[in-house]
């Protein structure tokens, strides 16, 4: 019940800081970079209506300075010898790998009590969260201090991801449900710097892009080595000493790609540093899906209303053979 009142009260104070953004506009001691990023964020938001075909309803046309770095906190765990994220299960969003707080130290307790417990944990901000449409009719999601002055390729790909969300949503299922809205997130953002976004925008965001996508292969290539590792029980090497040259591994194939790739860029270290099983399970929901939604975008002749609708379909199947005509889509 605490659990349940914590969140309630964190989102009723989010949307109660909220305010249409024409008042924000209207206001003049709203500060220019900010006018400037709610300008463009309404620019999305409608491209996404008309080309995208995403919801066009009440969310983010309002605004709220948290006066924090994110809205909230999840917290996740794994086993020490495996990547399957523990789950928690509740009334409207069935069950998920993670649990989220409005205060980060209440994240950080649950991630203490669990490590006790002999899990692996992480403890990350989010700098926003769906309500999957269920608080639209009062005032929709609301853009957040905590995102609206990202780079412009990706605060198109957050407000695209959110939105999607509210498009199809599986109870139970993580991995489909994140995988989806990454899928969208990575082709709209793609479209709209393609045909929204100026030259200097387009090139900020492929270096940025460029690493992630980088970092996410070396993440997908040791995930593969990890559950290599965990599944191999009849190894009498003990399985400890196998998972530590794994990530070993790993921690060498970062700091090789830093030096010989990125230059020294060193924004991913506190990220790697605190990799483990839980990181890495929290990893494979986002993206585990996502080659075979794009393949299914292709399918349906890059269509964004068949493609939602192609995804719908999907999601009334039961899950196993959702799972097979995914690994089946990502597979040709």
């Amino acid at each position: 019940m605490s659990y349940y009142l914590q969140s309630a009260r964190g989102h009723l104070a989010l949307m109660q800081a909220a305010r249409p953004i024409q008042d924000w506009l209207d206001d003049p001691a709203t500060p220019p970079e900010l006018r400037q990023r709610l300008e463009l964020a309404q620019r999305m938001r409608r491209f996404a209506v008309e080309r995208l075909h995403l919801p066009d309803n009440a969310s983010y046309h309002r605004y709220a300075d948290l006066h924090r770095q994110a809205a909230v906190w999840n917290a996740v765990a794994a086993p020490p010898y495996a990547l399957t994220l523990k789950t928690w299960c509740f009334p409207f969003t069935g069950c998920i790998g993670y649990r989220g707080y409005f205060d980060e130290a209440e994240a950080r307790a649950l991630a203490d009590r669990l490590r006790a417990e002999g899990m692996e944990t992480s403890v990350y901000g989010v700098p926003a969260y769906s309500t999957l449409g269920w608080m639209n009719w009062l005032g929709g999601d609301p853009l957040l201090n905590t995102f609206i002055r990202s780079n412009e390729g990706e605060l198109a790909r957050l407000l695209f991801h959110e939105l999607a969300h509210q498009v199809v949503y599986v109870k139970d299922d993580t991995t489909f449900n994140e995988s989806y809205a990454t899928a969208v997130e990575r082709l709209g953002g793609a479209e709209w710097l393609a045909s929204e976004a100026g030259d200097g925008a387009r090139e900020a965001y492929l270096r940025f892009d460029g690493r992630r996508r980088e970092l996410r292969a070396l993440m997908l290539q040791t995930r593969q080595a990890l559950a290599a590792v965990y599944a191999d029980d009849a190894n009498p090497e003990p399985m400890e000493q196998r998972k530590a040259r794994a990530m070993a591994d790993f921690h060498a194939s970062y700091a090789r790609l830093k030096r010989e790739h990125w230059a020294g860029f060193a924004g991913y270290d506190a990220y790697i540093a605190r990799a483990n099983n839980a990181v890495f399970g929290v990893q494979a929901a986002y993206d585990g899906q996502v080659p075979a939604f794009e393949a299914l975008f292709a399918r349906e002749g890059r269509d964004w209303a068949r493609f939602h609708a192609a995804v719908a379909a999907l999601a009334a199947q039961p899950r196993a053979e959702r799972d097979a005509a995914l690994a089946a889509l990502a597979a040709r």
